[in-house]
């Protein structure tokens, strides 16, 4: 493989004007110059070159000074030329990443040095949709860079439901906030994804949405289009479709009514009996696979149980490899029950409803919030139908899973998971269910003294 060299003419326009770079590397190279010029006079007469020696006699000249005092003298140039070294190449980095990165400037050592030791953090794959998915890559992506989503493209409302049926594209809502959560500069992405036209035929439709629209339809494929978001913005992982077929997300209800769609599956009332996609033999893409099979945990939900969660694992060969990998496999349970979804469940039945559609031996862990809800927001919701979701270590155990719970209520206008308490928990989990080889001297080494012992 030939080797690629900048060309003559690109190297010469480091020479042009008003770059701000050439004053300061050439202050850098006399400071370079300067310092070991000082280790030469303090050599008295044993130069590292002829330049050095004739500025060594040049200095005995101009300041009077005799072989004694070479060592003060000498001393005293390497620290100028050292000086003149660290401000020269400061200067001259500066002034390059004031131009490619202005705004990220002040916090460019920062990002350099969490991008070198994230990179080093362990493989996660994280399945689901909706804003819990994306809830949580936002607490992971400060612990590693090596992140997966997996996300389900069986949305059929809003401004998704109007791209997927208009353009017949997948729908891009629940990747677009996967992406946003991703991204190292998340405020501004997200002002920007998150835009929503309200006014004119672009009504209801979110800036985000359309821009993955946009790249989809000019690199002729869905998923190379969110490739390019990834370079773009930057991520902090990877977003993957769960599969790149349209999909229909149908339900059957215990009294018999079958629905299809998921706005139907979310607003028909009535108790689930099964749900499934059409067609049932749609494919997970390779990538999604092989992040699977490299994965050190993979992690299903935060989310709808019935529209974002198991959608996914409708997908059979996905779900295949999820069984196949030694990877350990934990569903993290909603907090609060869905009204129409998930009626009167406690942990225990979500884990059932998994096991119903995917068989035993799919999810190792189960993880759910033990924090007490604050009285006013449980009224609120339970204004709406929807309730605290209560589990226990003996019905989940009963069903051949280990049950951990902790406290990772985010409680604000709406009930969520707390981030990083639940990404903290997440690679604990990991380290106590892996202990031994590689991935242990991986979190041991970066994780467990970069955050975990920040808190007893």
């Amino acid at each position: 493989m030939r080797r690629k060299f900048p060309s003559l003419a690109n190297t010469v326009k480091w020479l042009y004007p008003n770059l701000g770079v050439k004053r300061w590397f050439l202050l850098a190279i006399l400071g370079l110059f300067l310092f070991a010029a000082g280790f030469s006079v303090m050599n008295d007469g044993i130069a590292l070159g002829y330049l050095e020696l004739q500025f060594r006699e040049a200095v005995y000249r101009l300041t009077g000074s005799a072989p004694r005092t070479a060592v003060p003298m000498g001393l005293l140039i390497s620290l100028l030329g050292a000086i003149a070294m660290v401000v020269g190449f400061r200067r001259m980095l500066k002034a390059i990443i004031s131009v490619l990165l202005p705004d990220e400037e002040p916090r460019i050592i920062e990002r350099m040095y969490s991008r070198q030791h994230l990179s080093r953090g362990p493989k996660i794959v994280v399945i689901g949709g909706g804003t819990g998915l994306s809830n949580l890559l936002r607490g992971l992506k400060n612990y590693t860079r090596n992140l997966t989503a997996i996300v389900t493209v069986a949305d059929d409302g809003g401004s998704s439901g109007k791209l997927r049926h208009e353009m017949g594209i997948l729908p891009p809502g629940d990747i677009r906030n996967c992406l946003v959560a991703l991204s190292d500069t998340e405020n501004i992405m997200e002002k920007l994804f998150s835009y929503r036209f309200d006014t004119g035929t672009l009504k209801g439709h979110s800036l985000g949405n359309l821009f993955i629209a946009g790249l989809a339809d000019t690199f002729g494929d869905f998923q190379k289009g969110i490739e390019q978001v990834s370079k773009v913005f930057s991520l902090r992982g990877t977003v993957y479709p769960s599969t790149l077929s349209q999909v229909v997300l149908g339900a059957e209800f215990t009294d018999g009514t079958c629905v299809r769609g998921e706005t139907q599956v979310r607003d028909t009332c009535g108790r689930i009996k099964r749900v499934y996609l059409e067609p049932e033999d749609c494919e997970p893409i390779p990538e999604a696979l092989q992040a699977l099979e490299e994965a050190d945990l993979i992690v299903l939900g935060p989310g709808s149980l019935y529209t974002s969660v198991l959608p996914n694992l409708l997908v059979k060969k996905l779900k295949a490899k999820i069984q196949e990998v030694d990877a350990p496999c934990v569903y993290i349970c909603n907090i609060m029950t869905e009204p129409g979804e998930t009626d009167d469940f406690q942990v225990a039945d979500h884990l059932q409803s998994i096991i119903d559609h995917c068989g035993t031996g799919l999810v190792d862990v189960v993880l759910a919030n033990k924090e007490p809800i604050p009285q006013d927001l449980l009224e609120r919701y339970a204004a709406e139908g929807s309730y605290a979701v209560v589990g226990d270590a003996e019905s989940v155990e009963w069903l051949g899973c280990k049950y951990v719970e902790g406290e990772f209520l985010q409680a604000g206008e709406t009930i969520r998971h707390a981030p990083e308490r639940l990404a903290k928990a997440l690679i604990r989990l990991l380290f106590s269910l892996k202990p031994t080889g590689e991935r242990v001297a991986l979190i041991d080494s970066y994780l467990l003294s970069h955050k975990l012992r920040e808190e007893p």
